[in-house]
């Protein structure tokens, strides 16, 4: 038996974005995220796109009658938020590293000037 919800007037295709709709916003924000990490499309223009997202699934999608499109809409803003954050995920991915080399640099300096040889 499957733990499928039917929704009246979901198409098949539908169906399978909503059942898979988070694989599918992870998937469109990770090949967006690297659009933007490579300056291919700008960071602000990803957060105008989020914003319009947004505010189409808030004003229009999310209390649609259709079901595809409270789908589509939903799948849309949430991939559109999640490339506003790839960036500044990066950007902290960037500062642990630093802090990392510069302990093990103190460190190192630390074993050498300890170091009585």
């Amino acid at each position: 038996m499957s733990n499928v919800v039917l929704e009246h007037g979901e198409s098949t295709l539908a169906r399978r974005i909503r059942r898979n709709r988070v694989k599918v916003a992870l998937g469109v924000a990770a090949v967006e995220g690297m659009l933007v990490l490579a300056g291919v499309i700008t960071w602000w223009f990803v957060v105008l796109l989020a914003l319009a997202a947004l505010a189409v699934y808030a004003a229009w999608g999310r209390e649609h009658e259709h079901p595809d499109v409270r789908t589509v809409t939903w799948t849309a803003a949430v991939s559109q938020l999640l490339v506003v954050v790839v960036p500044l995920a990066a950007g902290a991915l960037v500062v642990a590293a630093t802090v990392a080399v510069v302990l093990f640099a103190v460190v190192a300096l630390g074993a050498l000037f300890l170091d009585r040889r």
